[in-house]
């Protein structure tokens, strides 16, 4: 199919119009946002043509079975109510981002000739992945997509999705592409020629001021694409910052990844998660997954139409309406209390801390002990668990120790082509796609974002809250049961040495003093 010649009338939205009839090619579908992505366009371009998915073989499952099981996600239930033939539009592109021409046949080639808009958000997101994959994952796929895409008849723009943390050593971040950290071409090099053991060894070093590879990765891929530049095509970067779960589509608190917040909320809803690092006036700049792909969809039209000579940039952030991570603690406490997970491990309570070495001592006090102790009682006492409690340890520090560098910083995001960008958009296109961050009511939507975890990254059912509630105060008891049992050990054990409890008898006799003397006075 070929996209639609017909102008839209005065009152017929842009961006629908605009995709009607077009080819487009996607990677990374079968992530979280890419499931968005697909959704949004086959909800709100109900003419819009073939949605090409590129797919991997995985865990055994081939391409063409992967597409069956993303067709029955949940992501998709509104798609499935309303009209199911828009599923049919899904197609299957055989290939792997980590291959040459993105290991795909002559015949995937021949079915993108109709493809006329190219996402690309298909990325490894492990901040801790080794350099030479996330080289192959995150910069050179872009090279051999491109490379792709210069082969397509009808292309019209390509977008590339990034992160607003490309650039993670600055405070304030521009639209614009940053000289990489290192020459491209070394970079490639230096992945490609030295050797696993020793890579390890000088990582940090190498991608410093980088805090890990994924950034760095990104940061290349962005030289990638401004090298690439304009030819015969637009190309455009987009930057969302800290993806969370959606504020209205496909469903309120909508999610399906543990990765950074939403594994916050599954650690602390569970009771597993005690300490978290973070500096609680920090701006915490979480961005609703719908609204993220609702700017994303924008700009692939924005930048279709322009065709601007360079590489256009749109940092997508909710600077202009500000939470901060001492909120998003806040709303934990009150969200996971009223609305508990099933089945908690203990109570959900625990601190934030700033320092380090504060926070690894209360780590270990808080989480590492307990955990490693009931791992070995539950295997004296054989109790099967799903998961070892020290594997669960060590991902909670795992976890905390990633999302530190994000958590205790503060970053400005200029977003002035966004804004330009959603003033643009006629008022029928702004009802129907949403990039504004001040619609955000941060406290419904962190209750939605719990709930929706609970519901749609959990599974759990809505109709076994109240279980979940009874359980939850069942270890509320527990949980206050035994830190009065704990205070009173401590004061028993101190009161055993000789000086201590002479301390505290006359402290106590002191006291009993003064409230007599102030009871005199004021009886006379």
């Amino acid at each position: 199919m070929v996209p639609r010649p017909v102008s839209p009338g005065p009152a017929e939205p842009l961006l629908p119009r605009f995709y009607a009839g077009r080819s487009i090619l996607i990677t990374g579908a079968t992530g979280f946002m890419g499931k968005v992505l697909v959704e949004r366009l086959l909800s709100t371009c109900p003419e819009v043509g073939r949605l090409h998915l590129l797919m991997r073989d995985k865990k055994g499952h081939s391409p063409h079975k992967r597409l069956a099981q993303l067709k029955q996600s949940q992501v998709f239930d509104n798609v499935r109510a309303r009209d199911p033939r828009q599923l049919d539009k899904l197609c299957v592109v055989s290939g792997d981002v980590s291959k040459p021409q993105l290991g795909m046949e002559a015949d995937g080639m021949a079915q993108l000739k109709e493809v006329s808009i190219v996402f690309h958000s298909a990325a490894t997101l492990k901040f801790d992945e080794p350099l030479r994959v996330a080289m192959e994952q995150n910069v050179r796929s872009v090279e051999r997509l491109l490379e792709i895409c210069d082969k397509l008849p009808n292309i019209q723009a390509f977008i590339h999705v990034s992160t607003a943390y490309s650039n993670a050593e600055l405070t304030r971040v521009e639209e614009r592409v940053y000289a990489p950290p290192v020459p491209l071409a070394q970079a490639l090099t230096v992945a490609d020629s030295v050797p696993e053991h020793l890579l390890a060894t000088i990582n940090a070093q190498y991608i410093a001021p980088k805090p890990n590879t994924y950034t760095f990765t990104k940061a290349l891929a962005e030289t990638v694409v401004e090298e690439h530049g304009n030819r015969g095509y637009p190309v455009a970067i987009f930057r969302p910052s800290i993806v969370i779960s959606s504020l209205r589509h496909p469903f309120p608190g909508w999610i399906e990844n543990l990765n950074g917040p939403s594994g916050v909320v599954v650690g602390a809803g569970k009771g597993l998660l005690h300490v978290f690092c973070c500096r609680s006036r920090a701006g915490a700049d979480m961005l609703p997954v719908d609204i993220a792909i609702d700017t994303l969809l924008a700009v692939a039209w924005e930048t279709a139409v322009d065709r601007p000579e360079h590489v256009r940039v749109y940092n997508c952030s909710t600077c202009e309406n500000p939470t901060t991570w001492g909120d998003f603690e806040d709303a934990l406490r009150k969200n996971l209390r009223g609305h508990p997970l099933d089945n908690t491990f203990w109570y959900p309570s625990g601190y934030s801390v700033e320092n380090k070495v504060t926070q690894k001592a209360m780590e270990t006090l808080l989480q590492t002990l307990p955990l490693h102790i009931a791992e070995y009682v539950t295997k004296l006492l054989r109790i099967k668990t799903r998961m070892s409690l020290i594997t669960v340890s060590q991902r909670l520090k795992a976890m905390n120790e990633v999302l530190r560098f994000f958590s205790v910083r503060e970053w400005h995001f200029e977003t002035n082509n966004v804004k330009r960008l959603q003033a643009r958009l006629t008022p029928q296109d702004a009802a129907i796609y949403n990039l504004d961050p001040q619609t955000i009511n941060w406290d419904d939507h962190y209750e939605n974002f719990v709930k929706g975890t609970r519901k749609y990254l959990l599974k759990e059912k809505d109709q076994d809250i109240q279980e979940a509630r009874k359980h939850l105060r069942k270890m509320y008891y527990v949980h206050y049961g035994f830190l009065f049992f704990v205070v009173t050990l401590i004061c028993r054990l101190m009161l055993q040495n000789h000086y201590i409890r002479t301390l505290v008898f006359r402290t106590f006799k002191l006291l009993l003093t003064v409230i007599g003397s102030v009871f005199m006075r004021i009886q006379s």
